[in-house]
């Protein structure tokens, strides 16, 4: 049986990447403050966005470890929201002309996407938030798109390339 067809059977799950949405008021040094509770702790900053207001800012953060900055967070009283995503990783042939093609066959919308600040196997990443993750991942592993979890983002990244706190 070749693994295009093991994707699709009973009990397969995507590769798990937790996305952390933190809220910070949007003051100076605030960012800095979301940095440092994730400091000096053995998980790589993989990816961020930064989505900002008058009032507040949403920052969307991917970690190498999720279970080990959502007891950060909490232990520093940062408020987050939670939310799976999926990794893809771009080779020489991969684009995200072709990501959208394969999606929008299958009417699925892209909520959000941003790339990493890491290069796991020395190739680009980005991080995709659409309407339906488990049927997202399955199409995208039809047409042969490397899909990532955490544990690729952190010490098994590419070396000089993570953002280790």
């Amino acid at each position: 049986m070749s693994q295009i067809s093991d994707i699709t059977t009973p009990g397969f799950e995507p590769p798990r990447n937790v996305q952390f949405s933190v809220f910070l008021d949007n003051r100076v040094g605030k960012l800095l403050e979301l940095i440092d509770a994730l400091r000096g702790h053995a998980l790589t900053l993989a990816a961020f966005s930064i989505l900002d207001s008058a009032d507040h800012a949403v920052v969307r953060i991917l970690t190498s470890r999720s279970g080990l900055a959502r007891r950060l967070l909490e232990q520093h009283g940062i408020p987050f929201g939670e939310a799976d995503i999926l990794v893809i990783e771009l080779d020489a042939d991969d684009t995200m002309e072709r990501i959208c093609q394969s999606l929008l066959q299958a009417e699925l919308n892209i909520h959000f996407a941003y790339p990493l600040l890491v290069r796991p196997h020395g190739c680009a990443a980005i991080a995709l938030h659409t309407d339906d993750h488990h049927l997202a991942c399955q199409i995208l592993r039809r047409r042969m798109f490397t899909l990532l979890g955490e544990n690729d983002l952190g010490d098994n990244a590419t070396p000089n390339d993570a953002t280790t706190l």
